[in-house]
């Protein structure tokens, strides 16, 4: 049997969701669906009581309702279900080894659904060994607008400098197999000279440089589009800022592909400021890519 779809189950509609894009996923790859719900209880230090049963069997509760949603959304998709005694965290990057990709919720904090993520996904999306789907609850996205994230197509960031294989390949491949099409982004600025006392900004004819990114973006994808013929695929060079970009764009578009760019300084690091950014604040699921 091919590699899984994991999927973290939690007591959220986000994570409802998450189950029936993950199902989908399943689907359109011929994977099997695993779904898993964690639950901290030390088992061996509880006291005489009830408190540890009943986490288990609301967890197992959770389980089988989720399993249930992606049966009645996609008959037939092979699912299992996996009730894990410890973190969230921790139990997500243990199914990530192996994964095709894992799909996880978001439950903002505070009152702010937009703006705040659950620590669970940005850890996720910081540190699993494979692609991350962070899928957003739909009335949040209505927040920014009723038919955000419900239209256009896929939606790709790339640098332009260097390992954008991996992230193009996942973006391409997701085009194809849901029949969207395709729109690349890259966004650029002008380099800066670095003087004894502050940065300044060389001189250039900004139509020269746009030009420059223009074709750098066309040779990154020549690749991939004489991979991908069926693909339709529109390109955007602009000077701005990436995350800018693609959060704007996530409100016309059904995913956002990124990668994980960052280096692995801190305990987001690796997620690197773009991707944080994207997957705060997007009005659609976004995929992170490590690279």
């Amino acid at each position: 049997m091919s590699n899984p779809v994991v999927v973290g189950v939690a007591a959220s509609q986000s994570s409802l969701e998450a189950v029936e894009w993950a199902s989908d996923e399943a689907w359109l790859r011929d994977a099997p669906l695993r779904l898993v719900h964690a639950w901290f209880g030390e088992a061996a230090h509880a006291p005489a009581g009830q408190e540890t049963r009943l986490s288990k069997d609301a967890g197992a509760g959770l389980l089988e309702a989720a399993r249930d949603r992606a049966l009645v959304r996609r008959p037939g998709l092979a699912v299992a279900t996996e009730l894990v005694n410890d973190h969230p965290r921790q139990a997500l990057a243990a199914a990530a080894d192996g994964a095709l990709l894992v799909v996880v919720g978001t439950r903002g904090s505070g009152g702010f659904p937009r703006l705040l993520l659950g620590s669970t996904s940005l850890q996720t999306a910081a540190h699993a060994a494979c692609p991350v789907v962070v899928v957003r609850p739909r009335e949040a996205e209505a927040g920014a607008g009723a038919e955000a994230g419900t239209g256009g197509g896929v939606l790709v960031g790339v640098r332009g400098r260097g390992r954008d294989d991996e992230v193009l390949a996942y973006a391409f491949d997701t085009a194809r197999r849901r029949d969207l099409p395709l729109h690349a982004v890259h966004a650029w600025a002008y380099p800066l000279v670095t003087g004894p006392d502050h940065d300044l900004p060389l001189v250039y004819e900004e139509a020269d440089i746009a030009d420059e990114h223009e074709r750098l973006l066309a040779e990154v994808l020549a690749g991939r589009r004489a991979e991908y013929p069926e693909v339709t695929v529109t390109t955007t060079a602009v000077r701005s800022n990436a995350a800018r970009e693609l959060v704007a764009g996530s409100q016309s578009h059904q995913l956002v592909v990124v990668g994980r760019h960052g280096e692995p300084h801190g305990p987001l690091g690796r997620l690197g400021s773009t991707s944080q950014a994207v997957v705060q604040h997007a009005g659609c699921p976004v995929v992170v890519v490590p690279v």
